[in-house]
């Protein structure tokens, strides 16, 4: 019986996923190359079930981890497959081609990517069941169940529709991307408001500190951009940008000129310990 999901990637997304997936009582299989991911994921997956899953009254499913030399065992009693793995088109097409190989033809090959659709991603792959391929981006459960489902050209419309059954039956909020979008739906708003933002602030205008608090202000919002923008990193955000440019000619080159000033300086944000702020 295929009812597992299969996680590709145990990094701090991964296993936020590997949470959502099993808590609801539905077996996941955790595949890392890395034992100390694995180790890693387990603590943090139990951690959010003393949390945010404490008082929810599901039954929490079994999770298995796998090394990625038992890629293949992690696939055979899987439904779906998530691919986790970095922000790389060339890494994501090596990955999703492999899992295209190795899984039975009744599982959906999915990719969790920010930056690339997966139709960007099968692009002059040859795949074996192209259509049976989709984006499942989320963002961060399960603090923010929302996930988007989007699927390509060729994406078989079942597979739409039961992805967005199973998504909602597994604790997500999906939303369905009813054609091909870089950054899908909520992030091609956020991308113009931090877009925006950095292009006020090389402007002049005022200053990201100046920024923050009055967009907090304004919307009440617990952060501004950039606080955002240093947690995520800021040469993440500047990738990002760089994609978004790569599609669209008419996009600004000032904030990513501020940003690339920015990374010259070894200002990162949050992991190098300054960014728009000292941390």
């Amino acid at each position: 019986m295929r009812n597992a999901v299969a996680i590709l990637g145990a990094g701090t997304q991964g296993r936020r996923l590997a949470y959502m997936w099993s808590s609801r009582g539905r077996p996941v299989h955790l595949v890392d190359q890395a034992p100390a991911a694995l180790e890693g994921a387990l603590k943090d997956i139990d951690n959010f079930k003393n949390t945010v899953g404490k008082s929810d009254g599901h039954q929490d499913g079994s999770i298995t981890t796998f090394g990625g030399e038992n890629l293949n065992e992690a696939l055979k009693s899987a439904w779906l497959v998530v691919e986790n793995v970095p922000e790389s088109l060339k890494t994501k097409r090596s990955v999703v081609r492999q899992l295209d190989e190795l899984a039975d033809e009744e599982t959906i090959v999915a990719s969790n990517s920010s930056s690339f659709t997966i139709q960007e991603i099968i692009e002059g792959s040859d795949l074996k069941q192209a259509s049976r391929c989709v984006s499942l981006h989320s963002y961060w459960p399960p603090e923010t169940p929302a996930i988007e489902i989007m699927g390509s050209t060729i994406t078989k419309s079942e597979i739409i529709a039961r992805l967005m059954e199973e998504c909602k039956n597994h604790g997500f909020d999906p939303f369905h991307v009813k054609k091909n979008s870089n950054g899908y739906i909520y992030n091609r708003i956020w991308a113009a408001i931090k877009r925006e933002a950095l292009f006020v602030a090389a402007e002049g205008v005022a200053t990201p500190s100046e920024i923050d608090a009055i967009y907090k202000s304004v919307l009440k919002t617990p952060k501004g951009p950039f606080e955002q923008m240093d947690t995520v990193g800021l040469d993440v955000v500047k990738d990002i940008e760089e994609h978004y440019a790569e599609n669209r000619d008419s996009l600004p080159q000032q904030p990513r000129d501020l940003l690339a000033r920015m990374i010259k300086e070894g200002k990162l944000g949050v992991k190098s310990g300054e960014g728009f702020y000292n941390y």
